[in-house]
């Protein structure tokens, strides 16, 4: 393990050791390491292994290697990275790393160990066929970064919601205003456990002169509950691959883009709501993209993958429409009869 320009060079091999270890409930430097992520699970690290041709500018050496030789180490390396999609020297947070191993390697057999033997160097890990590494991949990836328990975020709620009611402004990340009018169309009301979406969104209405700064990133006030965000730092871990704050930071822009504003815009609440409901009448193209996202890609995320609006975002588009613009909403009412 080093640590060079606030990274972690890690081997692609010790991601799995980690995993392995602690499966096993087994001490030393693997789990010494893990220790050291834990403190932070947003750490950049940097795979890398030893290569003879293109990627050898990122070649570690081989004082990590393990006693099995220097050719079942490249080989192994070369095996988990081909797995994961990675290529040599990648730089990505620690939770990405680790929840991308979990769902992309199942098992180290044919891995770490193989069911032919050709020779002594080619022998293996012995603990390759143990099924430490396997017991943690069925947990998944709260094994290796346990998640806010329910008393952690029932804290987080209430001192999120003080804050939020005594400030002005209150700073909002864009994309998540379009999940609140999704959330209000399934009838998601005042505590719901995991954000402060339904409370900010009665703000909104009852006190339409509060003005709202539009911020990046997983801002404390509205997503403070949630699991998905980082303890440690304004981050949002989301997704198939924990990848999650990639893909919002995108649909923040969008959001953005379509409403004509920039970051740190600060705007009278109720003009806010009014825009989204006129300027974004649907989240194809704002959450959900167009084209084909690659089944590996960092950007695949299950909103972005939906052909039609998101869930209840028509519902509460519709219900809010006919409160903020009552007019409009006996019009519909009159085209429908």
């Amino acid at each position: 393990m080093e640590k060079i320009n606030n990274h972690l060079i890690l081997r692609p091999y010790q991601v799995l050791c980690i995993i392995c270890s602690l499966g096993k409930n087994q001490a030393g430097s693997n789990r010494k390491i893990l220790e050291t992520l834990r403190r932070d699970p947003e750490m950049p690290v940097a795979l890398c292994c030893n290569c003879d041709d293109q990627f050898k500018f990122q070649n570690p050496g081989t004082n990590d290697d393990t006693p099995e030789g220097a050719d079942y180490n490249q080989k192994r390396d070369f095996d988990i990275l081909l797995r994961m999609d990675l290529v040599p020297g990648t730089i990505l947070p620690a939770r990405i790393i680790f929840k991308r191993a979990l769902k992309m390697i199942k098992t180290t057999s044919g891995i770490c160990g193989y069911n032919t033997v050709t020779a002594d160097k080619w022998r293996g890990c012995p603990r390759a066929d143990s099924g430490c590494y396997e017991k943690i991949e069925q947990i998944g990836i709260d094994a290796i970064f346990p998640p806010l328990n329910q008393q952690q975020m029932c804290s987080n709620k209430e001192k999120s919601l003080c804050q939020m009611l005594k400030t002005e402004p209150i700073n909002v990340r864009p994309h998540i205003l379009i999940c609140m009018i999704a959330q209000y169309g399934q009838g998601i009301t005042s505590g719901f456990e995991k954000d402060n979406l339904p409370e900010l969104l009665q703000i909104m209405l009852k006190s339409p002169q509060k003005m709202i700064s539009l911020v990046p990133g997983a801002d404390p006030m509205i997503c403070a509950p949630c699991p998905s965000k980082s303890s440690q730092h304004d981050f949002c871990t989301t997704g198939i691959f924990a990848s999650g704050g990639l893909y919002n930071e995108l649909k923040d822009l969008n959001v953005l883009q379509a409403l004509g504003l920039t970051y740190h815009t600060s705007i009278q609440a109720g003009k806010l709501l009014a825009l989204i409901l006129q300027k974004i009448p649907e989240t194809k193209g704002v959450c959900a993209f167009s084209g084909s996202i690659p089944e590996t890609s960092l950007w695949r995320e299950r909103c972005g993958l939906l052909d039609g609006n998101c869930a209840g975002f028509d519902e509460g588009r519709e219900r809010l429409m006919a409160q903020l613009f009552p007019s409009n909403g006996r019009d519909k009412e009159n085209e429908r009869v």
